[in-house]
């Protein structure tokens, strides 16, 4: 009778502990590295001249998740296609090709030949890390500034996001701030950069700069 006790505790252990497993979720979904998901955004770029004027670009950009491929290492991720056009009515034209992969509970993708850390997994609020440590730019603490919560961009009601704030500095000379935010599902639905020189601290007195801003209007799998 006691042998059998002992093995009915044992066996309920053991589902105990495979349930406990199942029920982990390191929310790697936020990346939306699923093969054939796309994102389509409205992207203006404003570049601040020394004279005191500013060009501003306006257009569409699409990213897809395209085949697997080994990076340079030899990891397996997936091709990263990024599209353009400057009118809606205009057919897309490719404008280049990046590397997507989550490996190590750490969402990167390859840009420009830079291997930048995007995400890492699972969010938690307290959790910050180098979104530079694997190439030769100066480090930059990302942290996490928003987990699991809704936001809005363009008509979409997205139940659950997550903002990473990538640089926030403000003082005599400089103002920068930098963030993404992540829809479940998804993958990423709004940029926000700015890199200004600024002058006595007035941000509206600019000497020179690039802003930045990505706005999802709309998504699918083809």
């Amino acid at each position: 009778m006691k042998y059998f006790a002992l093995i009915l505790l044992i066996a309920i252990g053991l589902v105990s502990c495979k349930k406990e497993t199942k029920e982990v979720n390191f929310h790697f979904d936020y990346f939306g590295d699923e093969q054939g998901r796309y994102v389509m955004y409205d992207v203006q770029e404003i570049t601040h001249l020394s004279d005191g004027s500013k060009n501003y670009t306006n257009y569409q950009l699409k990213t897809v998740i395209g085949d697997t491929v080994h990076d340079n290492s030899g990891r397996i991720g997936n091709k990263f296609f990024r599209y353009k056009r400057i009118d809606p009515m205009d057919e897309w034209q490719l404008k280049d090709v990046w590397f997507i992969i989550i490996a190590d509970y750490k969402g990167e993708l390859v840009e420009e030949n830079q291997r930048v850390i995007k995400l890492v997994f699972a969010p938690t609020k307290n959790k910050s890390w180098n979104g530079n440590a694997f190439n030769t730019d100066d480090a930059l603490e990302y942290t996490y500034n928003g987990i699991h919560e809704p936001f809005n961009v363009n008509g979409f009601q997205l139940d659950s996001t997550v903002k990473v704030m990538q640089e926030d500095i403000s003082n005599l000379i400089q103002y920068r701030k930098k963030y993404e935010i992540y829809a479940k599902g998804i993958g990423l639905v709004k940029k926000h950069y700015q890199h200004l020189n600024i002058n006595n601290f007035d941000i509206t007195n600019v000497s020179s700069g690039k802003e930045i801003y990505y706005d999802m209007i709309g998504y699918g799998k083809e």
